[in-house]
């Protein structure tokens, strides 16, 4: 009973399908490349969706100043370009860990506008980074532009390459 439900259920989209593939407004090609391109959709989907969340996560404990986040996030040969120019490196960033404490010590990190392109084992994210700091007793907001390049490495995607870019207080709220 149930292979009949199943060939009947076949046959009846075989039945539903031939007018059109006849007709050529659906080829079996284009069939097959449309389910194909929905697969990947739904794949690149997942992929955007994790790194989004693992930026929001790393954004989220960059406060707590713990060297083990910054190690987990950024792969051994990370390529970090500041917002100032200057270019550093993993060993540099976990380094600084405490300057950055220091410098900014009740900064906290929020995130929008992400734009994320997956390519297998390699995604590109885009996003906006918004840091929230006291200085002198004020509140303060700065703007960053960053695109980072992630690798998946044993099943974990870590950043290979960073650009910060500030953007000026006055685009603060541009997009």
């Amino acid at each position: 009973m149930r292979y009949m439900k199943r060939s009947g259920l076949k046959l009846f989209a075989v039945a539903a399908l031939l007018p059109m593939m006849a007709s050529g407004a659906i080829t079996p090609h284009a069939l097959a490349e449309n389910t194909a391109t929905t697969m990947t959709m739904s794949a690149d989907d997942s992929v955007a969706k994790a790194l989004e969340q693992r930026v929001r996560d790393f954004l989220a404990n960059v406060p707590k100043n713990d060297k083990k986040v910054f190690e987990d996030f950024f792969a051994d040969d990370v390529i970090y370009t500041r917002s100032a120019g200057v270019t550093v490196t993993r060993a540099d960033i976990i380094t600084n860990i405490g300057v950055r404490a220091a410098n900014e010590p009740e900064a906290t990190f929020d995130s929008d506008d992400f734009t994320v392109h997956p390519y297998g084992d390699f995604a590109v994210v885009n996003f906006r980074l918004i840091m929230h700091n006291t200085v002198n007793g004020k509140q303060e907001t700065a703007t960053f532009r960053n695109t980072g390049t992630f690798m998946k490495r044993n099943g974990k995607w870590q950043a290979v390459a960073w650009q910060a870019t500030k953007v000026p207080a006055e685009k603060n709220t541009d997009k």
